[in-house]
């Protein structure tokens, strides 16, 4: 059974940095398109960033030229950059696959809280 254990969230003022922290069990990290969703309070789960096999990356507008996603296949961990933090990135944060037309690839985790407030 695959399991995703999210670290590395916090609170953080608007314009800091954080690094989030994805560890997969098992090995399946390295045979799919793996991305970092968020979900803010009353809102649906939206995907924010992905990482393909081949490290292609992609971001939702939103985010583009503030977050890095990227992965180590060795250590079956995926990671998340946050840089100039505002307030609306407020949200639980959360990994999985990303594979089309599936909205619950594997299981979820139970994710990591990022909470951007002066």
């Amino acid at each position: 059974q695959v399991q995703f254990v999210e670290s590395g969230g916090g609170l953080v003022q608007p314009g800091g940095s954080l690094r989030l922290s994805c560890a997969a069990s098992g090995s399946i990290l390295s045979s799919y398109t793996m991305g970092w969703y968020r979900q803010a309070p009353g809102k649906q789960r939206d995907l924010v960033a992905r990482i393909t096999r081949r490290s292609n990356t992609n971001y939702a507008d939103s985010v583009k030229g503030r977050f890095t996603i990227s992965r180590d296949n060795a250590k079956s961990t995926v990671y998340l950059q946050m840089n100039s933090l505002k307030p609306e990135d407020t949200a639980v944060y959360y990994c999985n696959a990303v594979v089309p037309y599936s909205a619950d690839p594997f299981a979820w985790g139970q994710g990591t809280q990022v909470t951007v407030s002066s």
